[in-house]
């Protein structure tokens, strides 16, 4: 390949990259300007696309709403409850399936996956009748059981990917030395894979915070922020909307920037 055709290629890759940061923060910018504005700006023809009347009314009265503060803690506690529950069973399994050889391996990493065929309003029917029978309906640990059922096949293929690219040599070399299985397991391997381990807690608590159906069939007193939106806000004005919207976005971009360094030291990328 030519320097001149390495230079168009890079180019290329730069033009998707913005491309596809576009893409994604475009929407982002548009509905923290609106939730940002006042109710009198948005009524305007044509909308700004820059900040003109900057104003946290909408916003303020959004998160004084009733239910809105108890959401909002409903689905801290579900997402980290389920964030620790998922990396608990997740990160064992998928070491299990990256380290030993065992009949049915790849049909059992195929059935992970096949788990998340079925859509969630198939299972609403016997999810509601299961948790009323236990007792658990109404609670956030019914949430937090049925968010971490869903993460759970990501979790473990993404950790069982990280494993297999952890020298197995780094181990047996620890083991010599006098470390247990388990002591070099925590103090060789988990370091190395902490960059997979901190992207499978991304997509959790991000799938966790932003998943609403499962969340609305299941609470009705006790509901998270998204389903506490979705059953509060279908009939209120377009600026309150927007402001619940920039209220579900803005906890889920915090996390993936404090999350941000462990996944750009995956693919070989210093912050400084």
């Amino acid at each position: 390949m030519t320097q001149h055709s390495m230079g168009r290629n890079r180019v290329w890759v730069q033009v998707a990259c913005v491309a596809v940061t576009l893409f994604m923060g475009v929407p982002i910018y548009l509905i923290t300007l609106a939730a940002l504005s006042s109710r009198e700006s948005l009524n305007e023809f044509p909308l700004s696309l820059l900040p003109t009347d900057v104003s946290t009314e909408t916003l303020t009265t959004f998160l004084n709403s009733t239910g809105v503060y108890g959401g909002f803690l409903n689905s801290l506690n579900v997402g980290l409850s389920t964030l620790a529950l998922s990396l608990l069973i997740g990160v064992p399994a998928g070491y299990a399936l990256a380290r030993y050889v065992f009949g049915g391996r790849g049909s059992y990493q195929l059935f992970l996956l096949l788990t998340r065929a079925l859509p969630i309003v198939v299972l609403s029917v016997p999810l509601a009748r299961v948790f009323l029978s236990s007792g658990l309906y109404d609670t956030t640990y019914a949430v937090t059981l049925l968010h971490t059922a869903l993460a759970l096949p990501t979790t473990v293929l993404i950790t069982a990917a990280i494993f297999v690219a952890v020298p197995r040599d780094h181990e047996e070399a620890a083991q010599i030395f006098g470390a247990s299985p388990l002591r070099a397991f925590v103090q060789v391997t988990m370091p190395q894979a902490l960059p997979g381990i901190a992207a499978a807690a991304m997509f959790t608590f991000v799938m966790s915070w932003n998943e609403v159906l499962g969340a609305a069939i299941l609470t009705l007193n006790q509901r998270t922020l998204p389903a506490q939106v979705l059953s509060t806000l279908g009939d209120s004005p377009l600026a309150f909307r927007y402001a619940g919207g920039f209220a579900l976005v803005l906890p889920a971009l915090l996390f993936v920037a404090v999350m941000r360094r462990y996944l750009l030291n995956m693919w070989g990328t210093t912050l400084r």
